[in-house]
């Protein structure tokens, strides 16, 4: 038997279904208008305040910085009897007589120094392109790598034409550098010196519960970093007095600069600092003295040495480290975000968020592939360190015998000088 197929039966249109309009209340509609305006005003104010007052909050940000670098100081006077705000004058007084006595020491000759560095800038990316042509066999011209650079000789000419005037020349033509400096200055005497209030105050504002947190932020920022800045800037004045007495020993030319810049660059700019800041006195000399450049190596290798295992771990025995990858970023945030001034204060900033993370962060444990792995760096870093050890203990085996010599006689002597007793004793 034939089955009958479904038939398909076609479905009708479906009537169009009525347009409703919806009709808004004039008041409504005009109260929302009026907000929404508001709202865009008062945000347009706001980021035009912001940007107007940028440079006084960096200024500010700064002094907080200063502050911080100044409160293990100010505290050790404190705990010996002399009031906060004494022990703060005294404080900046030697700060700022310190940094007017370099000034007036050094000053003039260090932008005398740094006019002829400036203008020694061309010829040093000449002799680079055309070292860089004869070894790689290139075609570049120097003349349009050096306007691409920015680095005429017009246009160093000027550069150098004004710093030369000296550092008198300089503060008088700059008149804001004056006022930024003395904004810091107060600001950061008064955070100093104020602290303890500045804290109650800012935490009268809070609820309890936010008061505590508000504390512990404010001591670990306090504590981790301001160690952490005064630790860096003693290493890289402590790398600035040996790189300059070196280069001025062996003549290398702007040596004052010079040795400032590679101090700077090696603790202020992590991982890499250290090697851009000794290539660039090695591009001032190495063409015209390349015996010079072979000795600049060799000092920086052994004074790398004993920074690391002499000076880091007496300066900064009480202050965090920062993640090598943590701190290049916070150096190029920094640098994007307010020029050379933010790539020097770029870590201390880190050392603080990282500070705070470390201590409310909540960590986890981790999976038995993640702990392998750890495991592993874990087992490295033991068998560099065992390594060291036997190092060590095979340097002190070296210097044994002399002393086991002496030991020998030891005993020969006890032995001999207690027959004597005993023989007295008979």
């Amino acid at each position: 038997m034939k089955t009958e197929e479904p038939r398909q039966v076609k479905s009708s249109p479906s009537p169009a279904q009525p347009v409703r309009l919806i009709a808004f209340e004039q008041r409504a509609l005009r109260r929302a208008v009026l907000t929404v305006l508001l709202i865009v005003t008062l945000w347009m104010i706001a980021l035009w305040v912001f940007q107007s007052i940028s440079h006084f909050l960096f200024l500010l940000l700064l002094s907080w910085l200063f502050a911080m670098a100044m409160e293990p100081a100010i505290n050790w006077l404190t705990e010996r009897g002399w009031r906060r705000g004494l022990a703060t004058a005294l404080v900046g007084s030697l700060v700022v007589l310190a940094v007017v006595g370099l000034g007036a020491m050094f000053g003039n000759l260090f932008f005398n120094q740094l006019a002829s560095l400036v203008q020694s800038l061309p010829d040093v990316v000449t002799n680079v392109i055309s070292w860089a042509n004869r070894t790689f066999k290139l075609t570049l011209d120097p003349t349009t790598v050096t306007s691409n650079l920015n680095v005429t000789p017009s246009q160093v000419g000027s550069v150098a034409s004004n710093l030369a005037g000296g550092i008198l020349g300089v503060v008088t033509s700059l008149l804001t550098a004056v006022l930024n400096a003395v904004t810091f200055l107060v600001f950061a005497l008064y955070l100093a010196a104020d602290g303890p209030r500045v804290r109650t105050t800012i935490g009268s504002w809070l609820p309890p519960a936010r008061q505590d947190v508000f504390v512990k932020v404010w001591d670990i920022a306090q504590a981790k970093t301001g160690g952490y800045v005064v630790s860096k800037v003693v290493l890289a004045g402590l790398s600035s007095v040996f790189y300059a007495a070196f280069f001025y020993l062996v003549g290398v030319p702007s040596w004052l600069p010079l040795a400032v810049l590679v101090g700077l660059m090696a603790q202020f700019v992590p991982v890499i600092g250290t090697y851009f800041g000794i290539l660039i006195p090695i591009l001032f000399v190495v063409f015209s003295s390349p015996i010079t450049a072979v000795w600049i190596v060799v000092f920086a290798t052994i004074y790398q040495q004993i920074e690391t295992y002499v000076f880091t771990p007496r300066v900064s025995k009480r202050t965090m480290d920062v993640n090598a990858g943590i701190a290049l970023a916070s150096v190029f945030i920094g640098a994007a975000l307010w020029g050379a001034i933010g790539a020097l204060i770029g870590i201390p900033m880190a050392a603080a968020i990282v500070a705070v993370l470390d201590t409310y962060g909540h960590r986890h444990e981790l999976v038995p592939a993640l702990a392998a792995m750890d495991e592993s760096d874990e087992d490295e870093s033991d068998e560099d360190e065992s390594d060291d050890d036997e190092s060590t203990d095979a340097k002190l085996d070296d210097a044994e015998p002399k002393d086991s010599k002496s030991d020998d006689s030891k005993p020969k002597d006890s032995k001999s000088g207690g027959a004597e007793s005993d023989d007295a004793k008979n």
